[in-house]
């Protein structure tokens, strides 16, 4: 795997994402390209439409041309990786694709996304195989909204995952009170101890998880130690409250955690002796919902949440404001 496949999933369903337009999905809907988790597959199971598959399917074209898919990014952003994956699509795939983005703020119709977008290729026309994950890096370094994948001449494809780093209009967090280490504002999880059942970005992903394997946990410690991760937060700000959720986590949620911060323009992230407590060791329940007002007005970039000695959260969240 390589390095972008780690960063976020800009089109994921679950985060906002959308596939607004398509022009055929005659065997099977647009809408499962950015369904979360692997695509699935049951042989011989038919429809009217025949073999149903965990992806979007096309028509066979008689006519020239070449089919094609719009998605809204659910987390604006820059584009590092894209996946086109055919998985389970043998003798139906699509020999080529490639992919184009654009940008495009505010919610627009497909008529409206047709006559604004400035559509710019970010993959070129790449060959491609079937029930296989091919994966492109993207050196664009834009802000995108939209990306449109294109096959030719027709087909099949499982998921389309578009990996990158969030990048939210900062005019519209200002002044507010916002969830500054969310994934949705920018926030990214840029250190962890361990993920060895889920990732660790999952913990400040949007909505709340709907069970274990959407939060971030960690594998038995044996060692004496604890876990953490460390937070880069969506901006310099301050925070008020923080929300440590262990919903779903019922025999496996940490005993304690706390809290700590940083402001990684007046010190590196290294200097143990800079970062500052903002939570001090506090016992968490299980399958709880913990919320707590803090204390501390200073200047932040960085969270780090130490669980002790192991176990999961669902979710973290830091309430605050960004600095002028």
């Amino acid at each position: 795997m390589t390095d972008f496949t780690r960063l976020p999933d800009l089109a994921l369903r679950t985060y906002g994402g959308a596939v607004v337009a398509a022009n055929d999905e005659s065997f099977a809907e647009r809408e499962a390209l950015i369904r979360p988790g692997p695509p699935s597959f049951q042989p011989h199971t038919f429809g009217a439409k025949g073999q149903l598959y965990d992806g979007w399917e096309t028509r066979r074209r008689r006519e020239p041309g070449h089919d094609w898919a719009i998605v809204r990014l659910g987390l604006p952003g820059v584009i590092r990786g894209i996946v086109i994956d055919t998985a389970w699509f043998k003798g139906n795939y699509p020999p080529h694709a490639s992919a184009e983005a654009c940008t495009v703020d505010g919610l627009s119709t497909p008529g409206e996304l047709a006559e604004r977008a400035d559509w710019v290729e970010i993959v070129p026309t790449s060959a491609l195989k079937g029930d296989t994950a091919h994966l492109f890096e993207v050196a664009d370094p834009r802000r995108f909204t939209h990306v449109r994948l294109n096959i030719f001449p027709d087909g099949g494809v499982a998921r389309l995952r578009v990996h990158g780093e969030v990048v939210p209009d900062p005019t519209f967090l200002s002044g507010l009170t916002v969830d500054l280490a969310a994934l949705e504002n920018g926030g990214l999880v840029i250190a962890c101890s361990d993920e060895f059942y889920s990732s660790p970005n999952n913990v400040i992903a949007p909505g709340l998880s709907r069970n274990q394997a959407e939060g971030w946990e960690t594998a038995r410690r044996r060692d004496g130690g604890n876990d953490w991760l460390v937070v880069a937060l969506a901006g310099a700000g301050t925070v008020a409250v923080a929300e440590l959720d262990t919903t779903n986590l019922v025999f496996n949620a940490p005993g304690w955690a706390s809290l700590s911060g940083i402001d990684a323009g007046e010190a590196a992230l290294d200097d143990g002796e800079a970062w500052f407590p903002l939570l001090a060791r506090t016992r968490l329940q299980p399958d709880t919902r913990h919320r707590f007002r803090l204390d501390s007005d200073r200047r932040m970039t960085h969270a780090r949440l130490d669980i002790y000695p192991d176990g999961g959260l669902g979710r973290l969240r830091l309430l605050g404001s960004l600095a002028p």
